[in-house]
């Protein structure tokens, strides 16, 4: 039987107004101060732990009691607190936790790993926002965030600009850091692609704005933290989920977990089809990820993490202005005719282990391998690469006694080593019959070795009980070697390249004036160092002068919360001033090389503020607002004669604006949101801006149980439903080749819909 839209629709009425006939079991959610879920929460009844909150902050009792009932929640990092759970709510949402002051709990250096422990505000983002979005969208939750704009051209192709860190960088991410599970999965030349994770698979992903998290590297763009999901201690469950909606979408995830007080393991499936709404656009992704941990004992447990992912994507590309206002459905012309693609296999295994030496002092340490194989077919040459890519994390935890308090200390070093192994073959895609890309003569054979040592420490001391002050440092040290298996003798060009070592110190202050209230300043130093192919002349020749960009982040801020906690405001503004910019000039069709072209500051305002209210009857009100208003300019930039100094600087929107609203009744929850991005100029000269745009999307659920230990969500949502005309991402100093058109835009998806059903089965 065909499975149409019209009949899920049907499916989703007769479901919600068929009256549940068994009971539903009792069940709690506990949030924190900034209405996130807190993992791991225990549930206390007469001292005895009856049930644990996951991922989702959610804890279900596993038997029936009877109601009123009086029970203790109890983590680390917050006092205890006694709550009533009553029959007001078939879901009970309980109240946050009263207090942000730590209890002197036992620092555990596997908590280092997967958390930045960054004592200022970070942006963190759980699985609950994830699945206010479609399923196969990583990118919109992250754009609420202020201070971070991703622009998208594709589902693999995402560029992340950080306080407008990375908006030079004309495909791809290169000036962040990101770590999966705590496994680095940034290259050894700074290149990031998230695309290789299911945002299903994700349980928390932190956002660490500028060069503040010392033990990961002081990237100037900031650092991103991703975390799997995992099963709550007693908890065995297993889930599937299906998507089907516009433009061919289909996706299915499948997750099988258990856990106890000794194993845990987290097997998830996951499979994405979706032919796209643009000309040359279909894409095809098959992933599998495995977590597990073992404990030994109450000193040692070993964890490991395995990641494969399958994917091939066809390349529209960007087009001119011309086809993006007359058909923005359409490809590149010369990408369509060559049928252009990208075809990966990827593959992350780390393996961690922590050992505690006593109760206020352990350590993890981890290794990790990972593989790239890449081919695609360009219409200017065919790329055929692989990566082998390894190294070694160890991260050391201590507390100590610090004006009578509990400080921490932790240090440790990471070192990553990739081997890059790239070809280029000439493409004969105009001789072959209007069928695509054909393999003629190799134009080029290289290996490329990056060596990445980075050194850390970082304290953490408590002067008074509001005042606290974070000083951290981390030194690096890089170099590349370049080898040339393809052209010889003179021709020859081989080469190496060691960068002197950069010292990054950090300092974050926080004041807490009152449990409601707080301020927070940071001073930091951070770098990126460009790519061996931004390091090579247009000749091939390493430039021995071009060296990384520099510079020093400046932050200030505060958090207030109201109304018993339910509305958080909470206001920074910042100053990073960039040295030696690295610019990247285009001297071919897919050659770029750099050098260091001036100076840039970076100043902005960003604002988020919340609220979330279940009242008695069962009804959820949480809207919520993020803002951001910037004045990326350039200070001191020099572009062969033409001087840019004082414009402002490209591929950066001035204004962004988020929000939304969340309402919910009983079983029934709407998610509905915004995103407005303000022009941004499109060349050093700003003498063309992209237009301004705002995008609406939507989202209605409704989730029961059906049996015990049994529960079904079925959903439905609309994206981009004003049907909004928009540029996704964008290129910058563009030129067109012969009479063509320069390509400055990825047009953005028109409105589509998306529709699931997921169900749930504890056991």
């Amino acid at each position: 039987m065909k499975f149409t839209p019209l009949k899920l629709l049907a499916v989703i009425v007769l479901t919600a107004f068929i009256n549940p006939l068994y009971t539903q079991n009792i069940s709690g959610h506990v949030n924190d101060y900034s209405n996130s879920p807190i993992s791991d929460v225990a549930v206390l009844l007469n001292n005895k732990s009856i049930a644990k909150s996951n991922a989702e902050g959610v804890f279900t009792l596993p038997k029936a009691y009877l109601l009123p009932l009086t029970v203790e929640l109890k983590h680390p990092n917050y006092y205890i607190k006694t709550v009533t759970l009553t029959q007001n709510n078939s879901v009970f949402q309980l109240s946050i936790l009263e207090d942000t002051l730590h209890l002197e709990e036992v620092t555990i250096s596997s908590t280092y790993q997967k958390e930045s422990q960054v004592i200022i505000p970070t942006a963190k983002i759980s699985s609950q926002k994830f699945a206010e979005y479609s399923p196969v969208d990583l990118v919109s939750a992250l754009n609420e965030t202020p201070g971070v704009y991703i622009q998208s051209g594709a589902l693999n192709t995402n560029r992340i600009v950080i306080r407008g860190v990375g908006s030079r960088t004309l495909y791809g991410t290169n000036k962040i850091r990101a770590y999966f599970n705590g496994i680095p999965i940034t290259n050894g030349i700074g290149e990031t692609a998230i695309d290789a994770f299911d945002p299903e698979d994700i349980g928390s992903l932190e956002i660490v704005k500028g060069p503040k998290a010392t033990q990961y590297g002081t990237n100037l763009g900031g650092t991103l933290l991703l975390n799997s999901t995992q099963a709550s201690e007693g908890e065995t469950f297993i889930k599937s989920n299906l998507t089907i909606g516009s433009f061919g979408l289909i996706k299915n995830n499948v997750s099988v977990a258990t856990a106890n007080e000794k194993l845990a393991i987290n097997l998830n499936y996951d499979h994405l089809k979706l032919d796209g709404f643009r000309d040359n656009s279909n894409y095809n992704r098959k992933a599998v990820l495995l977590t597990s941990n073992y404990k030994f004992n109450a000193k040692n447990d070993i964890g490991v993490l395995i990641n494969f992912t399958d994917y091939f994507a066809q390349i529209p590309s960007s087009i001119g202005e011309t086809a993006f206002n007359e058909d923005p459905s359409q490809a590149a012309f010369t990408w369509n005719a060559a049928q252009g693609f990208e075809d990966n296999k990827q593959v992350l295994i780390g393996l961690n282990y922590t050992h505690r030496f006593s109760d206020h002092f352990s350590n993890t340490t981890s290794i990790f391998y990972n593989y790239l194989d890449h081919y695609e077919p360009r219409p200017f040459n065919i790329l055929d690469e692989y990566t082998n890519g390894y190294g070694i994390r160890t991260l050391f935890a201590k507390d100590f006694k610090f004006l009578n308090q509990t400080a921490q200390l932790s240090f440790g070093g990471e070192l990553y080593k990739d081997d890059y192994n790239w070809k280029t073959i000439e493409n004969l895609y105009e001789n072959n019959a209007n069928n695509g890309s054909l393999e003629g003569e190799l134009l080029s054979d290289n290996i490329e070795t990056r060596n990445n040592l980075n050194a850390f420490a970082t304290v953490t001391l408590p002067f008074t009980k509001k005042l606290k002050a974070q000083l951290g440092i981390n030194v690096n040290t890089t170099n590349y070697e370049f080898k040339d298996d393809f052209n010889m003798g003179e021709n020859n060009k081989n080469a190496d390249r060691d960068f002197d070592p950069i010292i990054a110190p950090n300092l974050n202050v926080l004041y807490q004036f009152t449990s409601n209230i707080n301020v927070f300043a940071n001073i930091s130093r951070g770098f990126n160092y460009p790519s061996i192919e931004e390091t090579l002349t247009p000749e091939g020749v390493i430039n021995p002068d071009l060296g990384p960009e520099t510079g020093i982040n400046y932050e200030v801020g505060s958090e207030l919360f109201l109304l018993k906690r339910k509305l958080r405001f909470q206001l920074t503004a910042y100053l990073l001033d960039i040295d030696n910019l690295l610019v990247a000039d285009r001297v071919g069709d897919d050659q770029y090389i750099g050098r260091n072209a001036g100076k840039t500051e970076h100043k902005g305002i960003e604002l988020s503020a919340s609220y979330s209210n279940k009242f008695k009857n069962g009804f959820l009100l949480s809207p919520y607002i993020n803002a951001e208003i910037t004045d990326h300019r350039f200070i001191d930039f020099v572009d062969d004669q033409n001087d840019y100094s004082g414009h402002q600087l490209t591929g950066v929107p001035k204004v962004k604006m988020n929000g939304g609203i969340q309402l919910g009744f009983k079983n029934f929850n709407l998610n509905t949101n915004f995103l407005h991005i303000g022009e941004m100029p499109l060349d050093d000269a700003n003498t063309l801006f992209s237009d301004a745009y705002t995008v609406f999307n939507t989202k209605l659920s409704y989730k029961n149980s059906i049996a015990k230990n049994f529960e079904i969500e079925i959903n439905i949502g609309v994206n981009n439903f004003t049907d909004e005309q928009y540029a996704s991402s964008v290129l910058i100093n563009t030129v067109g080749f012969g009479n063509s058109e320069p390509r400055y835009y990825y047009p953005g998806m028109p409105r589509n819909w998306f529709s699931g059903i997921k169900i749930a089965y504890a056991i």
